[in-house]
């Protein structure tokens, strides 16, 4: 399977779920494959939403900063609107923090980069 092939369409009726175990952080999955984990998602931050985890995926995952700011903490690196990222598997990032609140678009692909 894959993810769906959609024609475009308007989002604003897709909910933002809560992300478990991440208070202050929620998710608007656009499309995803079930099969292997891919996904393309919008993901929202809360002001002053601070994480304590080192992120490390098995999947290529890119991100684009589409509103606010956010804060690797380990990094001391600021992510603002309009920042791209390009990441492959095994790519150590995080923790965050963000003061303001921040939203981030994100596809993550499993298989080569």
């Amino acid at each position: 399977m894959a993810k769906k092939q959609q024609e475009i369409h308007e989002t604003e009726s897709i909910p933002w779920t809560p992300i478990e175990g991440s208070p202050g952080i929620y998710e608007k999955v656009l499309n995803e494959d079930p099969e292997t984990g891919s996904v393309t998602r919008l993901l929202k931050f809360d002001p002053g939403v601070r994480t304590t985890d080192v992120l490390v995926h098995d999947f290529v995952e890119e991100i684009w900063v589409i509103e606010g700011e956010l804060t690797d903490t380990r990094q001391n690196l600021e992510l603002k609107k309009n920042y791209y990222g390009y990441r492959h598997p095994g790519m150590e990032h995080g923790p965050y923090y963000t003061k303001n609140g921040a939203m981030t678009f994100e596809i993550r692909n499993y298989g080569k980069p």
